[in-house]
């Protein structure tokens, strides 16, 4: 909350500085207007908080790895069109995947890739950790073979497609 707070108030600052800077001074010629007083009542850093992320990406990841880094850790959240589109691969594949817990698949999913970023080669590795995390009260033991390879193909093109 406090950081939301902050970046409000470098916000509120930045938008009054630009205000400030654009409008006509009322005095005489050259004679520089007075600053306003939300201006210097605010602190002037802008490093205190980065603007609203603007892609998916930005909003829980890190900066891109270079070229031919290996991916490490889970990716950011997906947004809501991704999420849907995952949620709709999975559920066509089990609707038991999924169940009324769409945000446990996505966590799973996120997991997953992980997984994927560790061992990216390994495909029968894959499947059977996809076969143990994505579990139900139906599928204790996981939704075999055949079904987690299809859970993992869903994982690898919709949450992590770059690992």
């Amino acid at each position: 909350m406090r950081t939301r707070t902050t970046a409000t108030a470098v916000v509120a600052v930045l938008l009054a500085v630009g205000s400030a800077a654009c409008s006509s001074t009322s005095g005489s010629k050259g004679a520089p207007a007075a600053p306003s007083s939300a201006v210097t009542a605010q602190p002037t850093s802008t490093a205190a908080a980065p603007a609203a992320p603007q892609t998916p990406a930005e909003a829980g990841a890190a900066a891109p790895a270079p070229a031919g880094a290996k991916p490490s850790g889970p990716p950011a959240k997906p947004d809501a069109a991704t999420t849907a589109a995952y949620i709709a691969a999975l559920t066509a594949i089990d609707p038991e995947i999924v169940s009324d817990k769409p945000d446990r698949a996505v966590s799973r999913g996120r997991d997953q890739c992980t997984s994927v970023a560790e061992w990216p080669n390994d495909q029968a590795k894959l499947v059977d950790l996809a076969s143990k995390r994505f579990t139900s009260a139906k599928h204790p033991e996981g939704f075999g073979p055949e079904k987690s390879a299809r859970i993992l193909e869903a994982v690898r093109k919709h949450i992590c497609p770059t690992y």
